[in-house]
Formats: C-alpha cells, sequence, structure tokens
C-alpha cells in the first residue's frame, strides 16, 4: 500500500516538472500566452488537464517512452506554427508517428503482434503522401482527402481487431478458469474410502487372510483409475462401470454384515462419459446406508443408456436418525462438476421418504 502511494508521489512530481517545462517552452514559442483573463484561465485548465494525464502515464509506463510520444507531439506543435509545415509532406507522415507511437504505449502487445499489418498500412500512406504531393500539386484537396481516408479507413477495421483479441482472450480466460475449477473438483473427490480400505487391509495382512491378495489388486486398480483415467476429459463408460464393481467388491469384503447389493446395467459400447460421477452417488449410499445400519442393509444400482441419454440410479435405505440433512461436501462438488461438464444437459434428482433415498442422475451426451 505504502509503495503504491510513493509510486504515485513520484509520478505526480515528474508529471508536474514535465508539464512546467513543456509550458515554458510553449509560452518561449508563443504557442500559449497569459495576455487575458480568459487566456490565463483556459491555459490554467490545460496545465493541469496536462499534468493529470502526463503523471497517469508516468504511473502505468516507462519515462523514457512517455517522453518519447511527448516529444512527437511537441514537434508537432511547434513545425507547423513557424513554418507552415502542414502544407508540405512532412506533416502527416509527423501525424502518423505521433498516433503510432500513442497505439504502442498504450496497447504494446496488440502492436507488437499485428506490427507488420499496422506498419504496412501506415507505411503505404506515408508512401503515397510522398509520391502524390510531387506529382498532383494541382489536386491538392483530392490528394489530402484521400489521404484522409487512408488515415481514417483502418481505424475502425484494427479496432474490431483489437475487441475479437479482447473477447477472444476473456473467453479462454473463463474456459481455462472453469478448467482449473474442474480440476480443483476432480481432486477433491472423497479420499476416506483409501484410508479406510488401507486400514481394513492392514487387518487382513495382520490375520492373514486370503483376501488380503484380493484387496491390494483390486485396491490399485482404483488408484490407478482415478489417478489417471479421473484426469481425462472422457472415459468409456464400461469402463466407469468396472470401477463402480471394484469399489463395491472392497466394500464386501470390508463389512462383517450381510449387505444386499444388486448393480444392474445396460449399456451401449463405445459410449463416453465424464469420469468419477456415478461414484459420488454410490458413496453416499455406503456412507449414509450401509454403515449406520447394523442389519438388512441394502442397495440397488441401475445404469442403462437410451440413444444419447445415460440414466443411472441408487437406492438405499437407512435409519432416518442418522441421516444428515445437510448434503455432504462431495454431493456439492458433483452439482459443480455437473454445471461445467453437462450444462443444461443433466439431471439430479434425489427422493426421500421414511427408510429409502434415491438418487438419479440423467445425462444427455453429445451426439
Amino acid at each position: 500500500m505504502n509503495g503504491s502511494v510513493h509510486k504515485n508521489r513520484k509520478a505526480w512530481i515528474k508529471g508536474g516538472i514535465i508539464t512546467i517545462f513543456l509550458a515554458i517552452g510553449l509560452v518561449g514559442f508563443d504557442l500559449i500566452s497569459f495576455d487575458t483573463a480568459a487566456g490565463i484561465f483556459t491555459n490554467l485548465l490545460g496545465f493541469i488537464f496536462c499534468w493529470s494525464v502526463l503523471s497517469f502515464l508516468i504511473h502505468r509506463f516507462l519515462v523514457h517512452k512517455v517522453l518519447a510520444i511527448l516529444g512527437l507531439l511537441v514537434v508537432m506543435l511547434v513545425l507547423p506554427h513557424y513554418t507552415g509545415i502542414w502544407d508540405y509532406p512532412i506533416a502527416i507522415p509527423l501525424l502518423i508517428l505521433f498516433w503510432l507511437g500513442v497505439a504502442y504505449l498504450v496497447l504494446p502487445e496488440f502492436f507488437k503482434k499485428y506490427r507488420i499489418a499496422i506498419l504496412s498500412v501506415y507505411g503505404s500512406v506515408i508512401a503515397y503522401n510522398f509520391f502524390f504531393f510531387y506529382t498532383t500539386l494541382d489536386q491538392a484537396d483530392d490528394h489530402r482527402l484521400i489521404l484522409t481516408n487512408f488515415m481514417i479507413v483502418p481505424i475502425p477495421v484494427f479496432a474490431a481487431l483489437w475487441g475479437y483479441e479482447q473477447w477472444r482472450w476473456l473467453k479462454t480466460l473463463r474456459a481455462d478458469k472453469a478448467k482449473a475449477e474442474l480440476a480443483l473438483l476432480k481432486n477433491q473427490i472423497n479420499p476416506h474410502f483409501f484410508f479406510n480400505t488401507l486400514n481394513n487391509l492392514y487387518g487382513l495382512v495382520v490375520e492373514k487372510s486370503e483376501k488380503a491378495p484380493e484387496v491390494v489388486l483390486k485396491l490399485s486398480d482404483m488408484m490407478r483409475y482415478t489417478i489417471y483415467q479421473g484426469k481425462e476429459d472422457l472415459v468409456l463408460l464400461k469402463d466407469e462401470i468396472g470401477y463402480l464393481e471394484n469399489y463395491i467388491e472392497l466394500h464386501k469384503i470390508r463389512y462383517q454384515k450381510k449387505v444386499e447389493i444388486r448393480f444392474a446395467h445396460d449399456i451401449h459400447d463405445g459410449l463416453k462419459v465424464a469420469p468419477l460421477l456415478f461414484i459420488v452417488l454410490l458413496e453416499n449410499a455406503f456412507k449414509h446406508g450401509v454403515e449406520p445400519l447394523t442389519e438388512n442393509a441394502y442397495i440397488h444400482l441401475d445404469l442403462k443408456t437410451r440413444g444419447n441419454q445415460v440414466l443411472f440410479s441408487v437406492t438405499n435405505n437407512y435409519e432416518p436418525n442418522t441421516l444428515q440433512k445437510k448434503a455432504g461436501i462431495g454431493l456439492d462438488n458433483l452439482k459443480k462438476r455437473l454445471v461445467h461438464v453437462y450444462p443444461d444437459r443433466h439431471e439430479l434428482k434425489i427422493e426421500k421418504t421414511n427408510f429409502t433415498y434415491t438418487a438419479q442422475l440423467n445425462l444427455r451426451l453429445n451426439p
């Protein structure tokens, strides 16, 4: 904060000093005078305006660049006053150089990117100016009109190009922001499952259970899928089914109690979906349904495709006293991801009865 204030103060001081020297120079060249009260007032307003503009430019840009542009402006003001140079071909190049300098100062990246086009256009104007000035002295008015058109017509074209660049930059910025948010949401997939499974694996290893190698294999497959496939924009729907089946099998090994789990699926080969969407709903079914129940727990899953639609539903029973009223982080993340990946092409419905919880997710894929 203090650094910014100090920088502003230095810019105002430098701007004031330059403006004073500029005013002295213009008075010396008889370009401004203070002979009348109106002249004094007008020139004081001009002095304040010039000071403000220069201070702003010095704050934003390097001083030597501001002085270079100011020098072109001074040359444009001084030379015509003493030489009548506006009637000679040097006036047009000076005017063009001044505005090119302003463009370079204010929009350096745009100027550098399109410098060949800009310099070619206005270089042609300058060449036309010198060539036709000496060959069409009897048509001076027509000559000035053509030059004016050549100078003005490219301006809206370059302005439109600059506007397009800004639009494309904003679009890219939004896309990058959306990708970053989506990557963050993917990385927030609940890791508790892996930690719990590792703890259970430790218990199986201690007991020297024959199930331990199977758990290691399935957990390895799931972690590999989460790390590598989870980064992709789209994955095969059949691979998502395999991921869900591994998840279910690992939970069956975890629980000592009997849990009825049915998973019916009927899909078309080759369909692709965004990864790791369905797992959130299945995870909630285990966390809020199966785990709190001591007996008769069940989860019924159904995944099918109809044309370019994917229909997925999870139904589980639960203990009403243990169900959280507020949606968890996983469900919130799922909703945000759906907005990013399937805007206006998804439907997530949650239905609760006294003892049954159903989550249904419908996706409409691109044709």
